[in-house]
């Protein structure tokens, strides 16, 4: 882009040690210019006093140019020396501070990051920055749900970096690397390795450090999927498998996939589907759906009910009560799945 060059150089001579080295630079030359006016008003050549000034900040101290005969020559030496220390050792302070100021601020960023990741709750933990995992890093960013990355390759770090995404670098099979990601905090935790033996393992001690977090597992082969299953994965996704389908359904059913499409992605209609479970004592246990008046209530759209014994009413009845263990499957905009949440699932 035509503005980055300019932006870059601003950035850099905004930097206090930019700004420092350049300061110290011209204290320099000052001292080099006093230091020759003196010498010359002595009575010394340009070239003499040059040299002397030079020799006397640098601390070479090949030897006095001339002799100094006189109180005025000493005591000019003796403020040369001073007013060369000082600008020297500002100059090489900035040029330390240049160089080590990268290192601090990338410290301190992983400290504020590392706090931030520690008042994490609830959030999602993604293992694995590649073509799948970085997918669904954009697409919880958009949502604005909170998540923590987690990722071992250091050549993806910069991109991590410029998405400005809390991470981890690690191996996420290790516990203290899931642990620093929050994973007893956590929420969900997303394992999307492009290895199906990693993300076993990375699986099984998720689920042995947080037994009650949703974990969703990528897996490359069909096989795969029942030891996803022992290790502890609640959902399976093969993105193979779900390519061909989708492929299949456009060619049999295009208009199923459309409205699903419509639903799942976030457009301009923002319509958004949620399984909302029916809570013992709530506002919906013990009436029907019909007596709740869902619809008016709120705006949303009743799909399907999911009941306690597995039955599925698609589309529902309406005439039977809600009980334990039932769920309700809403189709609205995000204000009005809100709405529900706020009047039906307290």
């Amino acid at each position: 882009m035509p503005d980055s060059p300019r932006t870059d150089t601003i950035t850099f001579w905004r930097r206090s040690s930019v700004r420092r080295i350049f300061q110290g630079f011209l204290a320099v030359q000052v001292v080099i210019v006093l230091g020759v006016i003196g010498y010359v008003s002595l009575g010394w050549t340009v070239f003499d006093a040059l040299f002397m000034v030079v020799i006397t900040i640098s601390g070479v101290g090949y030897g006095e140019v001339r002799q100094m005969s006189t109180p005025a020559e000493r005591i000019h030496s003796m403020l040369v020396i001073g007013m060369g220390m000082v600008a020297v050792a500002y100059t090489i302070a900035g040029f330390v501070q240049f160089l080590t100021e990268g290192e601090i601020e990338r410290l301190l960023g992983r400290q504020r990051m590392r706090r931030q990741i520690e008042l994490l709750t609830e959030h999602t933990i993604v293992a694995g920055f590649g073509r799948v995992g970085g997918l669904v890093c954009e697409e919880l960013a958009e949502a604005e749900l909170p998540f923590v990355l987690i990722e071992q390759t250091l050549d993806r770090v910069p991109d991590i970096e410029r998405h400005g995404y809390l991470h981890v670098i690690g191996d996420a099979t290790e516990e203290t690397v899931l642990r620093e990601a929050g994973i007893e905090r956590a929420k969900t935790l997303v394992s999307a390795m492009p290895n199906d033996a990693i993300n076993v393992y990375i699986t099984l001690t998720a689920r042995q450090m947080n037994p009650t977090a949703t974990i969703i597992a990528r897996a490359e082969l069909p096989s795969t999927q029942k030891k996803l299953r022992q290790a502890g994965a609640n959902h399976i996704v093969l993105p193979a498998a779900i390519g061909a389908h989708r492929i299949v359904s456009l060619l049999t059913n295009p208009t199923a996939v459309e409205f699903a499409e419509l639903v799942t992605t976030r457009s301009s209609l923002a319509i958004e589907m949620d399984d909302i479970p029916v809570k013992h004592g709530g506002p919906l246990s013990g009436h029907t759906l019909r007596d709740a008046d869902v619809g008016r209530r709120t705006g949303v759209m009743v799909i399907a009910v999911k009941r306690a014994d597995g039955r599925v009413e698609f589309p529902p009845t309406g005439d039977e009560p809600f009980g334990d263990g039932d769920s309700i499957v809403v189709l609205g905009r995000r204000a009005n799945l809100d709405q529900f949440r706020r009047q039906f699932s307290i």
